[in-house]
C-alpha cells in the first residue's frame, strides 16, 4: 500500500500559490537532497488539472542536463484529478476523473512506493481534509504574500501535526516534515 506524500513551497501566511516569490532565496544543495529524498521514494505522481497545466510545458521539455528532477517528472506515472481533462499529452499522463476519496484511496492502495504531490492546493486541501495524506514536506519560506491559495483555507477543520522532521537551511528556508497526529 502506497503512501501519500504533499511537498509545497510555502510561505508564513501559508500561501502556496506558483512560487515565483522563492527566487531570492535561491535553491540550495540542501534543498535539492530534501525534494530527491521526497521524489526518489515516489513512483507515481498525483496532480490537480490546474497544477499539471503547468509542469506539463515547463518539465516535459526538460532533461537532466537543464534539471535533475526532469527524468522524475517525465517518467513517472502522472495521475491527474479533474472533471475536465480528458486527453492529457504529457508522457505517462492519465486521467482519474473529478476528485473522489474512494478512488484516491484506491490508487494509494495499488501504489507500491509514495504519491508525490506537488501544488495542486485545492486537490491537497481535500485529500487532507479526507485523511488521505500521509506526510507533508513543507518549504517554508520566511515571508508573507497576503493573498493567494492557502494550504489550509478558512474554515478548514482543525487538525493537528506531528513533526518528523524539522531543519533551518542556509538560505533561511525552513524544512518541516509533518505527519497528521494519530
Amino acid at each position: 500500500m502506497g503512501q501519500i506524500h504533499v511537498h509545497e513551497f510555502i510561505t508564513l501566511d501559508g500561501v502556496i500559490d506558483a512560487p515565483m516569490w522563492t527566487m531570492d532565496f535561491g535553491f540550495t544543495d540542501r534543498m535539492g537532497e530534501i525534494l530527491g529524498a521526497v521524489t526518489g521514494a515516489s513512483t507515481g505522481i498525483l496532480l490537480g488539472r490546474n497544477t499539471y497545466e503547468m509542469f506539463e510545458p515547463a518539465w516535459s521539455t526538460r532533461t537532466v542536463e537543464d534539471d535533475p528532477g526532469a527524468p522524475f517528472f517525465n517518467e513517472t506515472r502522472k495521475h491527474v484529478v479533474s472533471s475536465t481533462l480528458t486527453d492529457p499529452t504529457w508522457n505517462n499522463s492519465e486521467v482519474v476523473g473529478p476528485y473522489d476519496p474512494e478512488a484516491i484511496q484506491r490508487l494509494k492502495d495499488a501504489t507500491d512506493g509514495h504519491l508525490y504531490v506537488s501544488g495542486s492546493a485545492q486537490l491537497v486541501r481535500a485529500l487532507l481534509a479526507d485523511g488521505l495524506v500521509d506526510e507533508l514536506h513543507l518549504l517554508v519560506y520566511p515571508v508573507t504574500r497576503g493573498t493567494g491559495p492557502w494550504l489550509f483555507a478558512q474554515g478548514d477543520a482543525p487538525a493537528k501535526f506531528e513533526v518528523a522532521t524539522s531543519e533551518v537551511l542556509e538560505n533561511q528556508v525552513t524544512y518541516l516534515n509533518l505527519r497528521p497526529a494519530a
